[in-house]
């Protein structure tokens, strides 16, 4: 059977976790592969709205088993409030349908306060961070002194396991003013909230290719976008995982050839929170509209998403990188009653016309856009569920998107409802 990774393709905010739902249908399994809390996926089902940030998407449908990966770093008191928040709202969670590996890293309170005391003392350039320990959590997950799920068993491992964090992290804060982290109370608090995480615990590895063997649909959920990827993403302004598809596999245990379709989400615009390079930002009243228009307010933060027109030379880029199969694009509504809109086809750099965003931070800071001008439409798409309900400008939008990026589209999405969805190409079929 046919397993599906979803990506986002641009800097996050793509709409995946619309698309996530839609796609769980036809899934057995929701895997989550990277990122923590720090990502949010707004689901609407049958008008109920549904946020979550660090559970797979697919814990609001019944009957489907979600996964979270060892690619993820866990925050175990946000896990425990988020389970609590769903279940107020009738969401039924339970090791029956929720699966944490065993070998997933921790995020403890330390890395959230490194997080913003880094952020708020740095006078060279600011990174935009959630301020939600993500980045110290991998940092102390690549440097080897991650307290992880199976720790919080054995509490003779545990107390290891933070002191070798204490060494590294009581250093960083000396350095940083702050006081050293009261040890007693942080092993203290790992051991109350031990219970409530470890009845979730597994060997995901063991679990998901036994699952493959036996014929199981798996979909693989990333979080952030492409361009936020710690090595082709718009560095250092990213997030501190792999984004890309090839993380999937990384991400939950698995070979490279358990995936068979990479899905690309897309959104009609860009746009992009917190600071870095963006050479199609509008700082004009046509961004302000499409921020508007398509409430660009960052489901973790609150924080205002900086907007631009399309950018098919990043979403060719990020194609490439992930290998993607075909691309859900979203929020074509949000475009309705331009009389024009923009794509950006490639930039000028120093004169010269290139077709990819340089890795080089001076020269990407150089970049202006090239565009082409397409005509807009007057007549509304929200909620269309086929091409005959899209007026022929948006279809002609829609198809030079494709020639650009040189990749299909799958998938369209034209509101946040989960059934205003025009398929194309269903990425389950074998």
């Amino acid at each position: 059977m046919a397993n599906v990774v979803v990506v986002g393709a641009q800097w996050g905010d793509e709409g995946k976790g619309k698309i996530v739902d839609w796609l769980s249908e036809r899934a057995d399994i929701i895997a989550r592969f990277q990122g923590g809390h720090n990502a949010g996926h707004t689901l609407v089902i049958d008008g109920k709205v549904y946020k979550l940030s660090l559970l797979p998407s697919g814990i609001v449908r019944g009957g489907k088993l979600s996964v979270i990966g060892n690619g993820v770093v866990l925050d175990p008191w946000h896990l425990v409030e988020e389970i609590a928040k769903l279940q107020g709202q009738g969401v039924e969670i339970s090791p029956e349908n929720l699966m944490i590996a065993e070998n997933t890293p921790l995020i403890l309170p330390i890395h959230g306060e490194l997080d913003r005391a880094r952020e708020s003392q740095n006078s060279v350039a600011k990174i935009g961070t959630t301020g939600r320990g993500i980045g110290p959590a991998y940092e102390d997950k690549v440097g080897r002194r991650s307290v992880r799920v199976a720790d919080l068993a054995d509490m003779a491992t545990l107390e290891l396991r933070v002191d070798r964090a204490l060494v590294h992290h009581d250093a960083l804060r000396r350095g940083l003013g702050m006081e050293p982290v009261d040890r007693d109370a942080l092993i203290a608090a790992l051991k109350e909230i031990a219970p409530e995480v470890l009845k979730f615990a597994a060997p995901v590895w063991k679990v998901l290719n036994d699952q493959r063997k036996a014929g199981k649909r798996i979909l693989f959920e990333g979080a952030q976008g492409a361009l936020l990827d710690i090595d082709f993403g718009t560095y250092p302004f990213v997030t501190s995982s792999n984004v890309i598809a090839g993380q999937a596999a990384t991400g939950v245990g698995m070979g490279p050839g358990a995936i068979d379709f990479v899905l690309g989400i897309v959104k009609a615009y860009t746009t992009r929170v917190g600071e870095g390079p963006f050479p199609a930002e509008l700082q004009d009243e046509i961004g302000q509209r499409l921020g508007e228009r398509g409430h660009e307010f960052g489901t973790v933060t609150g924080r205002k998403r900086r907007c631009g027109w399309f950018d098919a030379a990043l979403v060719r880029q990020t194609c490439a990188t992930s290998g993607v199969s075909g691309i859900a694009l979203t929020k074509l509504d949000v475009l309705d009653g331009f009389e024009e809109l923009k794509i950006c086809v490639g930039y000028d750099l120093d004169g010269a016309r290139i077709d990819y965003l340089p890795t080089a931070a001076d020269h990407q800071a150089r970049c202006t856009p090239i565009y082409e001008t397409l005509p807009g439409w007057s007549e509304s798409t929200e909620g269309a569920r086929s091409w005959a309900d899209l007026p022929a400008n948006a279809i002609k939008y829609v198809r030079r998107v494709e020639e650009l990026i040189e990749c299909p589209v799958a998938l369209l999405s034209t509101s946040p409802e989960r059934e205003d969805t025009i398929l194309v190409t269903d990425p389950f079929a074998d």
